[in-house]
């Protein structure tokens, strides 16, 4: 008994204090074993977005001895101040033996050189992870970033820490829950020294589910001889999309930016040159609309044809440089005057009074009941976020706008040419050549073709794609389809500049006044046959001129480039070792995206130039 109280009093009065330390600097702690995010490839499985190895600083806030000491040596290394660690250490005052975030992608050098300091703070740990690596600039694959405190209010049942990454824009936010994963735990018990005690050795480790890497249509060379042939300095876009799948082969915004600026802080200069007037982070693809000008002429056309009032060998007012309607004269981009002429000739010299007097002809809700039904409204659904709408004015909007609904020749008369309230966006405009080329069936345009990784699975199976016919007749079709065709190849085409040996040509320009510059914006849009449908190009440049002096010919280049490396493009590529499953062949996977592999996953003034 004497020696069990004097264990007793060692233990409880001199000792006590010392254990008491021991106990309280052992705990649990908790580490998240972050998912590796799914990357992002071409259509060959070339890389677009990978994951690179970084180096990662980790803050315990549960450990915390000497909160200024800690800042000041944050603020020196890192720049975080004294508010914003005591800010970060509230907001996870309920988890204070999971590890926060502080600073990513540090450098292996300042790794080993500020090692040694770690050890005046136990609350810090250097760690290895992952980072995004973007292969070139552009606006589809958007970037990721640190969660913020809407986004986590909102994802914060879906497992996402204070820590977590997330999709901002573009191809990471759209398909964020396939590339993200499902994160892992580490349970385990520590020393005061954090070294690990070792209690849990079984059912303490709960593995990560990694992100599904994306397969897309684009294919990075065609990708890059757009670029290279964009005009330097030019704002606008390039579109090329595979008329047999909807899928886009090549998708280039310019002025854009490098999303590789949004893996790291910030800088004031990098900030400030992201929000200069050319705004290179708009993506003027989808997240602007323009007035398309005549490429918008087949619409106009089409309702024409489609409620009789015009044939294919009709013909209207003769053009003598311009219409007269009511006390105004309206002006042809020619102001010599083409004659009286009939629709397809109308479309290969883009005579703008033909169109004047043709929707003169027609009531104006069914003109804009055919645009909506074209496409050329609404949004196309690309797998992408925020896409903008177009718009086309009915009745009743003149109603509303102007306290009128009749008397409104004036207002049709631009409309009818793609002006006045007409604004499209460039992949709407797009979209409509697709479904021309694919003798009026619109199909819905998209960039994911498949997943690879943990599970396969096609676009299909995530969304099946939208497919409708255009409210054209096949004789309007074939009529439009030959009106293009005139314009690349019948004497007084506008775009005569198109010219790929071995294909037959289509394609429309237009030069589209606006309110924000003296040019016109500069429009192509247009598609080449070889034995079926091949590619359509959509050429846009704000500010730029004529759409046959300025997009023709970059179209023309890309529609050859396209021909001359053929066998390359439409080859598919083997599934890479690590995409395979067990017992898979190492043939090709389909020849477009569109084959299922087996689970397992957009005046009168018509530039002269056109």
């Amino acid at each position: 008994m004497l020696l069990l109280l004097v264990s007793l009093f060692r233990l409880q009065v001199v000792k006590g204090e010392y254990y008491q330390r021991i106990a309280e600097s052992n705990f649990v702690r908790i580490r998240r074993i972050v998912a590796t995010r799914g990357e992002i490839y071409d259509a060959k499985y070339r890389p677009i977005v990978t994951n690179i190895p970084s180096h990662n600083l980790y803050l315990t806030s549960g450990r915390i001895g000497n909160t200024e000491k800690l800042a000041a040596f944050l603020n020196e290394h890192f720049g975080l101040g004294l508010e914003e660690l005591r800010e970060l250490v509230f907001k996870q005052r309920f988890k204070t033996y999971e590890e926060i975030l502080l600073a990513d992608n540090i450098t292996y050098e300042t790794v080993l050189a500020l090692s040694e300091r770690l050890d005046q703070f136990p609350e810090l740990n250097f760690r290895s992870g992952t980072t995004r690596g973007y292969m070139y600039p552009n606006h589809f694959s958007g970037y990721v970033g640190r969660i913020n405190e809407r986004e986590y209010a909102i994802y914060a049942s879906e497992d996402y820490s204070l820590n977590a990454y997330i999709g901002k824009t573009g191809l990471e936010a759209y398909y964020e829950v396939l590339l993200r994963g499902k994160d892992g735990r580490e349970i385990i018990q520590v020393d005061a020294q954090g070294r690990s005690l070792e209690f849990f050795r079984e059912n303490a480790y709960m593995a990560p589910q990694n992100g599904l890497s994306l397969v897309l249509s684009i294919d990075n060379d065609l990708q890059a001889f757009a670029a290279q042939v964009f005009p330097p300095g030019r704002k606008g876009c390039i579109i090329v999309s595979d008329v047999k799948t909807g899928g886009i082969l090549a998708y280039l915004s310019k002025p854009d930016y490098d999303p590789n600026v949004f893996m790291q802080r910030i800088s004031p200069e990098v900030w400030a040159s992201l929000n200069v007037p050319e705004k290179p982070l708009l993506d003027r693809i989808i997240h602007a609309s323009y007035p398309p000008g005549s490429v918008y002429k087949p619409i106009t056309g089409s309702i024409g044809l489609e409620k009789g009032v015009i044939n294919r060998f009709t013909r209207l007012a003769s053009c003598t440089g311009g219409l007269k309607i009511g006390n105004r004269f309206f002006r042809c981009w020619n102001a010599g005057g083409h004659g009286s002429l009939n629709i397809v000739d109308a479309l290969r010299v883009s005579c703008d009074v033909f169109f004047y007097d043709l929707i003169n002809k027609l009531d104006l809700d069914a003109v804009a009941a055919n645009a909506d039904a074209c496409g050329v409204v609404h949004k196309t659904g690309i797998d992408l976020p925020n896409e903008r709408g177009g718009f086309y004015p009915d009745r009743e909007y003149y109603r509303k706008k102007l306290g009128m609904s009749s008397g409104l020749a004036g207002y049709k008369a631009n409309l009818a040419i793609g002006q006045g309230e007409v604004l499209t966006t460039p992949l709407q405009l797009n979209a409509l050549y697709v479904a021309i080329a694919r003798n009026g069936e619109w199909i819905q345009p998209h960039l994911l073709v498949k997943t690879v990784g943990n599970s396969r699975i096609t676009r299909e199976q995530i969304e099946p794609l939208r497919k409708y016919q255009m409210p054209w007749s096949q004789n309007t079709v074939q009529i439009i389809q030959d009106g293009l065709w005139a314009v690349t190849n019948a004497p007084g085409g506008t775009a005569r500049a198109i010219n790929v040996p071995g294909t037959t040509t289509f394609g429309k320009t237009g030069s589209a006044e606006n309110f924000m510059g003296k040019l016109t914006h500069a429009w192509f849009s247009g598609y080449i046959v070889t034995d079926e449908p091949e590619i359509v190009v959509t050429v846009f440049m704000e500010n730029a001129g004529g759409g046959g002096a300025m997009c023709a010919p970059v179209a023309n280049r890309i529609f050859n480039y396209y021909i001359g490396n053929l066998d390359m493009i439409r080859t598919p590529a083997p599934v890479p070792p690590q995409f395979r499953t067990e017992g898979e062949e190492l043939e090709p996977d389909g020849d477009s995206g569109e084959t299922e592999v087996p689970a397992e996953p957009e005046t009168q003034a018509e530039a002269a130039g056109e």
